[in-house]
C-alpha cells in the first residue's frame, strides 16, 4: 500500500514513515522540506497549496494527516495562521481526497478533545465532548467534523501526549531530562497533579499503522498509554534516571487542563493495538537516545515553521 504521510518530517510522522516502512507499505512524506531521518519519497510542499497537496496524493491508497501547527507557543503567537493551517489545511487534503477518490483518511486529532472529563470517569470515543478550552484543540476537533461531514472515508485517532526520541527539546519529558542531565532543577507548573496519558512514540506509530486496516473505516479510537503519569511523577521518573536534581514549583497556568482518563479499549480490541512501552522504560529509552545524539550532534529533527502555512506536527497545549 502506497501511504501519504502529511507532517512526515515531524516527530510522530518520520516515525510512521518508519513503522509504514518496516510493514512492507510505501510510505511518501509531504512536508516543507525533506526527512532528516532516511530517504523517503517526498513531495515537499505547502498544506494550503491545492496543486502541491494533489500532486502528493497521485498513486496513494491512503493519508495519515499529521501536518498541523500544534506548539502552544506558535498557536498563541499567530492564532490565525494555526487556525488556517489545522482547520482550512485539512478542508485541502479532504478536498483532494475526494477528487483524487484516494481510498482512506487517517486524522491525527488529541485526547486533548475530551477536556478534563468528569472525575472518576474513564472516557472512551463515545464520551460527550466539552467546548475546547484551547485553540489548537478547536482546531483538531473542527478537522474531526471536517472528516465526518466530507464524504469521505476516513479514521479519526486521538492521540496520547507522544514522548521518545526525536521529540523537540522543549516537550516535557525532553525538556526534564534535558535539564537533569546539565544538572540544573527541574521546575513544575502549579502542583504537579496534572495528569497525562502518554504514549511512547513508536507504540503510538504502530498504532497509526494498525488503523489502516478495513475495519477502521469510519471509526475513532484513542491511541494512549495505560498509565495516568502527572507531572510530578515525570519529575521523579527522570530523577531517578537521570540525576537526582532539585525540583521547584511555580505559578500554574491559566486555563492548564488536569487531563482526563482515556480509554484505549477499542484500539485494543478492534485494532489488535497495545502499547507496550511502560513510562518509565519509554524515558529510559528516550534518555539513551539523546546521551547518543550527544555524542554526535546532528541537525534538528522537527519541521520547522518558516512563515508561511507550515505543514508541521508538534505536540498539544497543556503538555508542559
Amino acid at each position: 500500500m502506497r501511504v501519504l504521510v502529511t507532517g512526515g518530517s515531524g516527530f510522530i510522522g518520520s516515525h510512521v514513515v518508519d513503522r509504514l516502512r518496516a510493514d512492507g507499505h510505501e510510505p511518501r512524506n509531504f512536508d516543507l522540506r525533506p526527512s532528516q531521518h532516511g530517504a523517503v519519497d517526498t513531495v515537499v510542499g505547502d498544506l494550503l497549496d491545492p496543486d502541491a497537496v494533489g500532486r502528493a496524493l497521485d498513486g496513494c491508497d491512503a493519508v495519515v494527516h499529521l501536518a498541523a501547527v500544534a506548539d502552544v507557543n506558535d498557536v498563541v503567537a499567530d492564532p490565525a495562521r494555526a487556525e488556517a493551517v489545522n482547520t482550512h489545511g485539512t478542508s485541502v487534503l479532504l478536498d483532494a481526497v475526494r477528487r483524487k477518490r484516494t481510498p482512506r483518511v487517517l486524522y491525527g486529532s488529541t485526547v486533548w478533545v475530551y477536556g478534563d472529563g468528569a472525575s472518576g470517569q474513564l472516557l472512551d470515543e463515545d464520551a460527550p465532548l466539552p467546548p475546547p478550552k484551547h485553540l489548537y484543540t478547536a482546531t483538531k476537533l473542527a478537522g474531526e467534523l471536517l472528516c465526518e461531514t466530507y464524504g469521505v472515508e476516513h479514521t479519526i485517532l486521538r492521540f496520547g501526549i507522544p514522548y521518545g526520541p526525536r521529540a523537540r527539546a522543549s516537550t516535557v519529558v525532553a525538556a526534564f531530562v534535558g535539564r537533569a542531565l546539565a544538572g540544573s532543577p527541574l521546575t513544575i507548573a502549579g502542583d504537579g497533579r496534572q495528569s497525562r496519558r502518554f504514549v511512547y512514540v513508536e507504540d503510538l506509530a504502530d498504532g497509526v499503522v494498525a488503523a489502516l486496516t478495513p475495519v477502521a473505516a469510519g471509526r475513532t479510537y484513542n491511541l494512549v498509554g495505560t498509565e495516568d503519569v502527572t507531572v510530578s511523577e515525570i519529575a521523579d521518573t527522570v530523577r531517578e534516571l537521570v540525576r537526582d536534581v532539585p525540583v521547584g514549583h511555580g505559578k500554574g497556568r491559566a486555563g492548564d487542563l488536569q487531563g482526563a482518563a482515556i480509554s484505549g479499549e477499542r484500539a485494543a480490541r478492534e485494532l489488535g493495538w497495545r502499547p507496550q512501552t511502560p513510562f518509565r522504560a519509554g524515558v529510559a529509552r528516550y534518555v539513551g537516545w539523546l546521551t547518543e545524539q550527544q555524542r554526535t550532534p546532528r541537525a534538528a529533527t522537527a519541521s520547522t515553521i518558516d512563515g508561511r502555512a507550515a505543514a508541521v506536527l508538534r505536540h498539544a497545549p497543556g503538555e508542559l
